[in-house]
């Protein structure tokens, strides 16, 4: 086998239940098996899809700052509570819970990495308070 280097930010690596690692093309499927790692470079809100909410039913979600600093929050669970606002700077990451909506938003420029189980994940336009 001949190991070549990967373009992460071109590329998610998918991690199957057997062991497997191997490089796909971004896709909008949601029903894939194993666990998936994107890294991406953000220059605007559009990049990170600022203005849905987002949910992994499946499994928790680590979100990373590599470079830059970026906000993440979390939708409130009850009516009338605020949304929780996680500062990420460089180096930084956060664990979203299973099943918790979240979105991010950048202070600046950013490059980030997350890895979940995107099995079941959805998007909801983020509505204005």
């Amino acid at each position: 086998m001949t190991v070549t280097p990967i373009d992460l930010f071109a590329f998610p690596l998918h991690l199957s239940r057997g062991g497997s690692i191997h490089a796909e093309k971004r896709t909008a499927d949601c029903d894939q098996d194993g666990w998936q790692l994107t890294a991406l470079h953000a220059k605007t809100g559009a990049d990170v899809h600022a203005d849905h909410w987002e949910v992994h039913p499946e499994a928790e979600e680590i979100i990373s700052c590599l470079i830059g600093k970026i906000r993440l929050y979390l939708r409130p669970e009850q009516p009338g509570q605020q949304e929780e606002e996680i500062r990420l700077t460089a180096g930084t990451a956060a664990i979203v819970p299973r099943g918790r909506w979240h979105r991010i938003e950048l202070d600046i420029p950013s490059t980030i990495m997350a890895v979940t189980l995107p099995r079941g994940s959805r998007r909801e336009r983020r509505t204005e308070p």
